[in-house]
């Protein structure tokens, strides 16, 4: 099976498991886990920081920083195909009571200062006025695409000009960084607060990590917390992080995995498929895309819808060049 439905679905690595069963524990909620004060330290060193916290999921991550950063019943401006709007359940209003405010942000998911200030709403005795603006990089919805660092400064001056805090919904913010040919820290260098996935692109079997000021973290773990996310001997899940992060370096090959993905698929007939920038691929099919999945899967390659006649195939760290040329075989046959 040449599992192409995400980068989620990597299995650890044996030095992942290995350092897992080695790790030194202690009491997180507590701060006394040596090994999730490593992977802290680390994080935050690593995208430029003051401090960090290991969280169970990206979408607490989210959730977490929207809270923190936040009042009851003020408004978010969203980009409205990021992830923290359409995929995280209404976790906004349930969880910070806020209201979301939507901006196009073009075929690549870019919030411009235009948009901004289009969207910018000032707190007054009728309403609530904007509390927060969250960008994502890089952009799932919009087929992994990476954000240059130049963009994402415009957005965060526009939002800081107005007193506006940003967070950065970096779930795949490595994958960015890789494509660019930059470092992650520079990608959020101007964003207030920023949450990146360990167990994507980087292959942890679990965690994500959000970074940001001395207090703001400080605020996060209280938050965390009141989510359910407080963790006791959590090394032995943070250590495989520790790993993960080791793997930045090589993320440039699922991109490259991409493109012959891309290019094997667009030269079959009945489908389009989108030069990528990272690692996902979006497809274009003649037929429903449910009804062409189900086809794929019978030839034992999985994807996911990715709207009425698109798919998403996404490589990672356990597809291999071969697997992706035994993919495009078998889809052929089709």
């Amino acid at each position: 099976m040449i599992d192409l439905r995400s980068d989620t679905v990597t299995r650890p690595s044996l030095g992942m498991r290995e350092s897992a069963a080695d790790a030194e524990v202690g009491d997180d909620v507590y701060g006394e886990d040596p090994t999730v004060n490593e992977l802290e330290a680390a994080f935050a060193d690593v995208v430029g920081k003051e401090a960090a916290l290991f969280v169970p999921s990206g979408t607490m991550g989210n959730q977490v920083a929207a809270r923190v950063h936040t009042e009851h019943g003020q408004e978010a401006l969203v980009e409205r195909e990021s992830h923290v709007y359409k995929w995280e359940l209404g976790g906004l209003a349930q969880h910070s009571g806020l209201q979301v405010r939507t901006v196009d942000g073009g075929e690549r998911g870019v919030v411009t200062p235009a948009a901004v200030v289009e969207g910018y709403v000032e707190a007054d005795d009728h309403r609530p006025g904007i509390g927060l603006l969250c960008l994502e990089n890089t952009h799932n919805s919009k087929g992994g695409t990476a954000i240059a660092a130049e963009r994402i400064d415009a957005a965060c001056a526009a939002a800081h000009e107005r007193g506006v805090p940003v967070h950065l919904d970096g779930a795949r913010l490595f994958n960015a960084a890789a494509a660019l040919d930059t470092d992650a820290a520079r990608l959020a260098r101007e964003v207030d607060s920023v949450m990146c996935c360990l167990s994507k692109g980087l292959g942890a079997p679990v965690g994500s990590m959000l970074a940001g000021s001395e207090a703001f973290i400080a605020e996060a773990r209280r938050v965390r917390k009141l989510l359910g996310g407080g963790m006791r001997q959590a090394g032995i899940v943070a250590a495989p992080g520790l790993v993960a992060l080791e793997n930045r370096e090589r993320l440039a090959d699922d991109h490259a995995n991409a493109e012959r993905l891309a290019a094997g698929l667009d030269a079959v007939d009945g489908l389009r498929a989108r030069e990528p920038e990272t690692n996902i691929v979006l497809v274009e099919t003649d037929e429903p895309a449910e009804a062409f999945l189900e086809r794929c899967a019978e030839q034992d390659v999985l994807g996911v819808p990715f709207g009425e006649k698109v798919v998403r195939f996404c490589t990672h760290l356990d597809v291999d060049e071969a697997d992706v040329e035994a993919a495009i075989r078998r889809i052929e046959a089709l």
